[in-house]
């Protein structure tokens, strides 16, 4: 079952709808397009069933095309130039060609069916008016359709029932006077929803790469050189056009008969067409505009002194440059509010007073320089063991020593212990040696005393930090 699901899966054509290109030169009267209708649509039916042992080994494939002298051609050229008159426009389609491509593929689960015609030909007499400053061009042909039976060798080409009934009459006999039949009976040359779409809504870009002074610099087609460019292009979802999907069709048929298959017959039809597309270009900047309800386009050599947009569509500049200047304006508020914020915290003595320090001799080593510079700590209750010097910590005993004499007769051997002396406190307060030596206090040098409340120096810097 998976494996009959991928091949279907591979074996599907996406149906995409019309598809229409064309570029229009407002110096000459007649330019090219391309229009392509493509649809798909599916008989679903129980795996093992009657319908699905008759349709599983049904392929076949028909193509062809045809100019402008087969009659069925000239019928559908007449065709749509008929539709366009009646949709205000005076534009004409010329010198058409056809190509048409029709396959059906049978499978256990399913059949589809897979229709394509594509149009070809020029586009004349679209050149409303001419003169020095502009060029008005007639936009309202752009829905080429026909509801007709166009028989191309034999062929419908666009009502897809027809074809079957003349292709495979066993399909045409399976759908025939069903809701099936009539999805089926739709035509496929539509275009009637690129004309619906109001050019306003369509994506547009200016392109002046043609005059650009560095494109010869680095080569540019004979197709863009010494020309601009404007382009309209349909088939985005946006705000413009809304979502684009696909259309669908779908009918249910039970209890069918048909003379070939047994029993009673009942399966599904659906019919699957995506979003129209269309990409319309101009030679020159156009400007839309409307003539008696029609759609029309003013094209220049180039665009006006005060047009401002981007290439992303008509999106003006002055929005792009108020947004950045919104952004500035929220960047100054955000600075403004942090300083206002800072300006509000507490100000004032932050971290320990010194008032609460108290100072403590580091270092009383022998033959050391010791000044009055030591550690501080708070004035509380706290352990002075906790914060004591390392080098009051350090045992100065010395260690045992032994000595050894060996003769050739033995050995002897003594061991002597050298006296060991207990390390002793260094006084806390470095003023207590200046007073043994008369010479003047530390704390008078520096102006500041860090001593606790034992010490004895008459120094007056001392007197009063300590008593």
């Amino acid at each position: 079952m998976l494996l009959a699901v991928l091949i279907v899966g591979s074996a599907i054509t996406p149906a995409l709808g019309a598809q229409l290109e064309a570029t229009l030169n407002p110096d000459v009267n007649s330019s090219p397009f391309k229009i392509t209708y493509q649809r798909t649509a599916f008989i679903e039916y129980p795996v093992d069933s009657p319908l699905s042992e008759y349709m599983q080994t049904n392929a076949w494939i028909l193509e062809g095309s045809a100019g402008i002298d087969d009659p069925g051609v000239q019928s559908l050229q007449d065709s749509l130039n008929q539709n366009i008159r009646g949709d205000g426009a005076i534009s004409s389609v010329n010198d058409l060609s056809v190509e048409y491509s029709f396959q059906l593929t049978g499978r256990n689960v399913n059949t589809s069916l897979d229709f394509k015609v594509q149009l070809e030909g020029y586009i004349t007499d679209y050149v409303i008016t001419k003169d020095q400053l502009r060029t008005l061009i007639d936009m309202g042909w752009r829905g080429l359709s026909t509801d007709e039976s166009i028989v191309i060798d034999g062929i419908d080409v666009n009502i897809p029932l027809n074809m079957l009934q003349e292709s495979d009459p066993s399909i045409y006999n399976l759908v025939r006077n069903t809701e099936a039949g009539d999805i089926l009976a739709t035509p496929m040359i539509n275009a009637d929803f690129i004309l619906e779409q109001p050019l306003e809504n369509w994506h547009f870009l200016f392109d002046p790469t043609g005059i650009n002074v560095d494109a010869g610099l680095y080569g540019i087609s004979d197709e863009l050189a010494g020309q601009v460019r404007s382009s309209w292009t349909m088939g985005e979802s946006s705000i413009r056009e809304g979502i684009q999907v696909e259309r669908e069709w779908h009918a249910s048929v039970a209890g069918s008969t048909h003379p070939d298959i047994p029993g009673a017959i009942s399966f599904d039809l659906r019919a699957v067409q995506s979003a129209d597309q269309a990409n319309l270009h101009a030679l020159g900047f156009g400007a839309i505009d409307r003539l008696e309800g029609v759609e029309i386009i003013g094209v220049t050599p180039t665009a006006p002194d005060d047009f401002a947009t981007t290439s992303t569509g008509n999106f003006p500049v002055v929005i792009i440059y108020g947004m950045a200047g919104l952004a500035a304006i929220g960047g100054v508020a955000f600075f403004i509010f942090s300083s206002r914020s800072l300006k509000k915290e507490k100000q004032g003595q932050q971290g320990i007073d010194p008032s609460q320090l108290v100072g403590y001799q580091t270092s009383a080593a022998s033959g050391g320089y010791q000044t009055n510079r030591g550690e501080a700590q708070l004035r509380d209750d706290s352990d002075y063991q906790q914060t004591r010097s390392y080098y009051e910590e350090m045992d100065t005993s010395e260690p045992d020593t032994e000595y050894s004499d060996t003769e050739d007769s033995g050995s002897t051997s003594a061991s002597d212990s050298a006296p060991t002396t207990d390390s002793t406190q260094a006084p806390t307060c470095a003023c207590t040696e200046i007073l043994e030596s008369s010479s003047e206090c530390d704390c008078q040098m520096q102006t500041s005393c860090y001593c606790d409340s034992t010490c004895q120096c008459p120094s007056q810097v001392c007197t009063d930090a300590t008593r």
